[in-house]
Formats: structure tokens, C-alpha cells, sequence
């Protein structure tokens, strides 16, 4: 089953599953931005998973032939997909276009040039079916990397977790949610939080409605490509006050002290599709993908 969208955000929003009985649990949701070379496996380890999913590809004004690719690859693999387009660049602005579709319990978000288990998806719901549960966080793994590093790696994560309860130690394309939770929390949204390290904000969000809890078995493999676009990592100041003020002062560390320091740098959200052969900005107006 396939559904394509132009999603004009002067409409009303509406589920466009319409009334049909949905028999899955779980929505993904995928932004990308031209990013025609890692899509096709992105889409491929996702069909492959143990529980089906929909699937929601969100065009953020692409110009490489990202949504062409991404379609044919979901026909392919005969998923249940819908594929909408959101000119408003940066990946906050695609994810909340996306968020008015979400009809099922659980919800990921997965990144375009990233690789997940069979068993991804099955992993989180163990997490998130765990009482007092709002959101799922998986670590990430080189490609290659052996049984031993792999559960060396969850064991510092998990060290970390337990240290840091308060924090966010996974970055978008490793998180799962319930999403009850995450609409209680208001969701994506780029008139709240419009710049880099959304991954951190929307879970200081979220863990007021439940616990962020994290498994050895909830992992993902990112792609090993270069990373030339400029920093959009925080600074070791902003980390150490994170790191005081998450457990007790959350919000003035997000939209008082971090939105300001973010802002100067001029780190928006479009900023992490920054890379030497993207421009920055796609065309004033994307291909739409018009229902059909």
C-alpha cells in the first residue's frame, strides 16, 4: 500500500490512514534530505524488521533524487509507506509535519543513512512496554563492530544512564517512543525548539511523562561516512552545565540558557544538513508528492 502527500500546512491536519483498521503497532519516521546514497539500505533494514511497520518518509527538499529512490524502494519491499514533503528546512520541521499521521502506540524516529537489526523494533517495545516507560534509546555501533565492542559499548551506556538519569544519551536515530508520551510533550515542534541538538530537547520533554530506559539489545549502526559539514556540537561549558542543571532546571537550561548560545552561533535546525556538496538550503519550493 502506498501514499504520497503534498502536505500544505495551511490545511487542518488529518491522519490520512483514514478510518481503516491499522495492524501494526509501531510508525517510523524518516526525514532525509538528499541523501540518495544510504536510503535505499535505511528503507531495506526497516522492511526487514520482526514487527511491520508504517513508514513515513518525510522530503525535506531534496534535489538528488532522494524521494524517487525512497519510493521505489518501499514498492520494492512492498511496505506500507507514506511519502510527504516539508519545504520548511531542518529536521524538527520535517519530523512535525510528520507527527499528525502517527496513529499507532509506538512511534521511531530513524535516520536516512543508518542501519537497524531485525529485531530493532521489537527491542524498543520490550523497553517501552516496561512500567513508567516513555521513550527507548539505542546506542550506536561502528559497521563491523565485533559482539565483544558491541556489549562494551551498551555496558557504557548503561553506566552512563544510570549515572546521568536525566539526560539524553542517544541521538535521534535511536529513539523510540510511546507515543502518548510524546504528544503529551508537545511533540516536534520548531516554534518550540528550531535548532541543533533537538535529540536532547524533545527528551527533556518527554521524561516528564516517564522514564528513558535503554537495553543491550537496542542498537543501530549509523553510516561511517566523513562528517565535513561545520561543528554543531555543543561546547565542554554547555555539556558540564547539561550535566547540573538536567535533573532540576531543564527548561532554563534549554530555552533560556543553551536557545541563547545556539542562536549566536546561528546552529538552526537546517544547520545539520550542512555538508560540503549540499547547499545549505534546498529550492523555495521541493518536488511534492501529491496523494494518490
Amino acid at each position: 500500500m502506498r501514499m504520497f502527500l503534498d502536505l500544505d500546512r495551511r490545511r487542518p491536519s488529518a491522519a490520512p490512514w483514514g478510518n481503516r483498521e491499522i495492524r501494526s503497532d509501531w510508525t517510523v519516521l524518516i526525514p532525509f534530505f538528499n541523501e540518495r546514497d544510504y536510503l535505499a539500505a535505511t528503507i531495506a533494514s526497516i522492511a526487514a524488521q520482526s514487527l511491520t511497520p508504517w513508514l513515513i518518509l518525510i522530503d525535506n527538499g531534496s534535489t538528488d533524487g532522494s524521494a524517487d529512490l525512497a519510493r521505489a524502494a518501499c514498492e520494492a519491499h512492498r511496505l506500507n509507506f507514506m511519502l510527504i514533503t516539508e519545504t520548511s528546512p531542518g529536521k524538527t520541521a520535517a519530523l512535525c509535519a510528520a507527527m499528525p499521521m502517527v496513529c499507532t502506540p509506538y512511534v521511531a524516529t530513524c535516520d536516512a543513512d543508518t542501519l537497524y537489526p531485525p529485531h530493532y523494533l521489537a527491542a524498543a517495545q520490550k523497553i517501552l512496554d516496561r512500567p513508567g516507560c516513555a521513550v527507548a534509546g539505542a546506542y550506536f555501533v561502528a559497521p563491523g563492530t565485533s559482539e565483544a565492542d558491541r556489549v562494551a559499548r551498551a555496558r557504557t551506556v548503561a553506566a552512563a544512564a544510570t549515572l546521568l538519569p536525566k539526560q539524553c544519551h542517544t541521538g535521534g536515530a535511536g529513539q523510540a517512543f510511546r507515543s502518548a508520551a510524546l504528544r503529551a510533550a508537545g511533540g516536534f515542534d520548531p516554534t518550540r525548539w528550531n535548532f541543533v541538538l533537538e535529540d536532547h530537547e524533545i527528551i527533556h520533554r518527554v521524561t516528564a511523562f516517564g522514564a528513558m530506559r535503554y537495553a543491550a539489545d537496542l542498537w543501530c549502526i549509523p553510516s561511517s561516512r566523513d562528517r565535513d559539514r561545520d561543528s554543531i556540537r555543543w561546547t565542554l561549558l554547555e555539556r558540564l552545565v547539561y550535566s547540573m542543571a538536567a535533573p532540576f532546571a531543564g527548561d532554563w537550561f534549554f530555552y533560556s540558557f543553551l536557545a541563547r548560545r545556539l542562536r549566536q552561533r546561528r546552529l538552526s535546525s537546517n544547520r545539520m544538513r550542512e555538508r560540503q556538496f549540499h547547499h545549505l538550503e534546498g529550492p523555495p519550493f521541493a518536488t511534492s508528492h501529491p496523494m494518490c
